[in-house]
């Protein structure tokens, strides 16, 4: 049987969170929203308003490490805030490895200057590590 999970991904920065949206089926993404912080923590009520909206089956939290694999401080938020997420929605939480996403979704917005940007680049990032968790596993694994 085909799986047809939504996913929701998110790329975690310490002043906004890029999201994207995916369906499993056709192992496609894009992206959804940019929320900013409230007060030096993410936005609960907005991402809990997308959640209820797309009803994902699970979700993606980008892993910034350095480029030798390590882990650095943001890879630390970024599994706090993967935790809250699991704690708060209750679905499954994965990561992904989000080396240079950031920058790809920059070059991507420099090559193509006509293209819809209005998400802006933290959401393109999400795109970005949520097509990489696609391409690295099989539908409906893990």
């Amino acid at each position: 049987m085909t799986s047809c999970r939504t996913l929701l991904a998110f790329d975690f920065g310490s002043k906004k969170i890029g999201i994207a949206v995916g369906q499993e089926l056709t192992r496609s993404a894009r992206p959804l929203a940019t929320l900013r912080h409230i007060g030096n923590k993410p936005d609960w009520q907005g991402i809990t308003r997308l959640v209820h909206a797309w009803r994902p089956d699970a979700l993606v939290v980008g892993l910034p490490l350095n480029m030798d694999g390590t882990e650095q401080e943001m890879t630390r938020a970024a599994k706090r805030f993967a935790n809250q997420l699991r704690g708060r929605y209750h679905l499954p939480v994965f990561h992904e490895d989000e080396r240079l996403s950031t920058k790809a979704a920059e070059q991507i917005i420099r090559d193509h200057p006509e293209g819809d940007a209005r998400h802006g680049v933290d959401a393109l990032a999400a795109q970005l590590i949520l097509e990489t968790f696609f391409s690295e596993n099989p539908p409906g694994e893990p």
